[in-house]
């Protein structure tokens, strides 16, 4: 489903902001952003294959990174002028893919704990030591899913993230959503484990980028949140103060301002941009016309 606030009174010329779910959630974790961005800025927020709005994957070949950010790289190809992308976690990977696919229609990109594994694999002793814990986590909801308990992997994934208890303490329907989610959950590890892309590839986006990682981040999700920050040319990168892996949700007033700040400031300095590049243009265009005056001989 889309997510996207209805209001009675909006400015003419509205922003676009494409944000991308983390694994296991949906298009509602994005409500919060939508609410905060409503004046200014329309939000959509694709799921992907296989949750609630969308057909589970064909099968028709081996599932990557590119089959997930297709949606949104439609939706950028769609758009009259360029977007703001916003991704969490495995939301955050499929993000920075449809970003490098279309790095001229990017206006911003925001991302919480991007999981953007390939990376750690290139960061010598303590990047094996994060991607090893990743692999358990990973070989945990294949085992789940093959043997069918589907239980038992939403729940390994749960705790992994969020802490030992965590699966115990969710409501039930909130588990019920994950156990529907778990056949999907070998897949998006496969296309994050084994996405081709290089670390030097980052550098090309020139965009604004907001790195948000929790104060609480895990090994994994603290060391990529280090890296994209130095690899991205335009990236900052901010802790969530109390904050862990589900920072979107358990601090979703905090998360959502900064994104929203963002997105403004960005807007901000393309629209700088633009005037400065307006008043230029008559001088321009003065040089020109002297300049391009046939010679006169005497």
């Amino acid at each position: 489903m889309n997510v996207e606030m209805k209001h009675p009174a909006r400015p003419t010329r509205r922003g676009r902001v494409i944000a991308l779910h983390c694994s296991g959630a949906g298009a509602g974790e994005w409500r919060a952003l939508a609410e905060a961005l409503a004046r200014r800025h329309d939000i959509e927020a694709p799921e992907h294959y296989g949750y609630e709005s969308t057909e589970m994957w064909s099968g028709e070949h081996a599932f990557t990174l590119a089959d997930e950010a297709s949606r949104a790289i439609a939706l950028i190809g769609a758009s009259a002028g360029q977007v703001h992308l916003v991704g969490h976690s495995y939301g955050g990977a499929v993000a920075l893919h449809a970003a490098l696919a279309r790095p001229d229609r990017i206006a911003s990109i925001a991302l919480y704990e991007p999981s953007v594994f390939h990376l750690l694999g290139q960061m010598g002793a303590m990047g094996a030591l994060a991607l090893a814990q990743i692999a358990r986590v990973a070989e945990r909801v294949y085992r789940g899913v093959l043997s069918g308990d589907y239980r038992g992997a939403a729940a390994g994934f749960v705790d992994y993230w969020n802490g030992p208890g965590a699966w115990h303490a969710m409501r039930p329907s909130a588990q019920n959503a994950l156990i529907r989610w778990a056949p999907k959950g070998p897949l998006e590890f496969r296309a994050v484990l084994e996405n081709p892309t290089p670390a030097s590839a980052y550098r090309a986006l020139n965009a604004p980028v907001l790195i948000l990682r929790g104060e609480n981040a895990l090994l994994p999700s603290r060391l990529i949140a280090e890296s994209l920050s130095q690899l991205l040319p335009a990236a900052r990168l901010t802790v969530v103060a109390g904050a862990a892996h589900m920072g979107p949700l358990t601090h979703a007033g905090e998360v959502c301002a900064l994104i929203s700040r963002h997105i403004a400031a960005a807007d901000e300095g393309r629209a700088a941009a633009l005037a400065a590049l307006a008043s230029a243009r008559p001088n321009a265009r003065l040089f020109l016309s002297r300049t391009e005056q046939p010679e006169r001989r005497i």
